[in-house]
């Protein structure tokens, strides 16, 4: 039979509905637990994953079927025929796709349509007894797509998704990290020419405003008119006061 029904949203794994079963919750806490787990695997595993599975967990099976952005699993006893389970599944896609299809994106609450447990407690009372005429008949139908369904045991599906999830966390922070000692060696290293260049820099720039003064092109002040040659000669350095000047302001840098 089936015990405990859920039904949540695969982009994040918020629970969007569940099938109450106060009588039996306690007993099923660790399932559930597992269940939320899972939800949050599939959460991180993008659209790769499976869309139909049966995982083997002790003495319940869970099965699941992802339809859009919507994940609805079903626990049931071992011994809970697995066509019968995704036929019950296939049922509640149906109505809660007809139902709420243009709300699965925008509810941002846990369990936003938990009313929809109304629904699901009367289908699965008509699935509980596997020797009912209808179910009997289901039984007998044979659907391929069923024989393909993959079996896993749970365990190795959610410490596998523990893994890639370590992995992907610790690819995201080398990332980052290498990013960030790239970008400080490049400022390093550009702090480092201009610290290289910067004095043969200042010395040339000076060099050429006083070549550039002496041809005329560029004028520091001189008087407008013809100074006399006694005063051209205090007001322009010569070519060696000019060296002298170059190489003191060089030592100084």
């Amino acid at each position: 039979m089936v015990a405990l029904t859920l039904i949540s949203r695969v982009s994040d794994g918020l629970p969007l509905a569940e099938g109450l079963d106060s009588d039996k919750e306690r007993q099923l806490d660790s399932f559930k637990q597992q269940a939320k787990t899972l939800f949050k695997k599939q959460a991180n595993s993008g659209a790769g994953q499976p869309k139909r599975m049966t995982l083997e967990a002790g003495s319940m099976t869970f099965h699941y079927i992802i339809s859009g952005n919507v994940c609805y699993l079903a626990i049931a006893d071992q011994s809970y025929p697995k066509r019968l389970a995704f036929e019950y599944l296939e049922e509640l896609k149906n109505e809660f796709e007809t139902l709420y299809a243009g709300e699965i994106e925008s509810a941002t609450r846990p369990y936003a349509f938990i009313r929809f447990d109304t629904f699901i407690q009367k289908t699965k009372k008509l699935y509980q007894d596997t020797r009912t005429q209808r179910n009997i008949a289901k039984l007998n139908t044979d659907i391929s797509e069923v024989h393909q369904i993959m079996t896993r045991n749970i365990a190795e599906v959610l410490e596998r998704g523990e893994r890639l999830d370590s992995i992907a966390q610790m690819s995201t922070t080398l990332a980052q990290e290498s990013k960030m000692y790239s970008n400080r060696a490049r400022e390093l290293q550009r702090q480092a020419l201009i610290r290289k260049y910067m004095p043969f820099a200042v010395v040339g720039g000076i060099a050429l405003l006083l070549l550039l003064n002496d041809s005329g092109v560029v004028d520091f002040g001189r008087p407008s008119l013809s100074p006399t040659p006694s005063s051209q000669s205090q007001a322009i350095p010569n070519t060696a006061q000019r060296s002298e000047l170059c190489l003191h302001t060089y030592t100084l840098m």
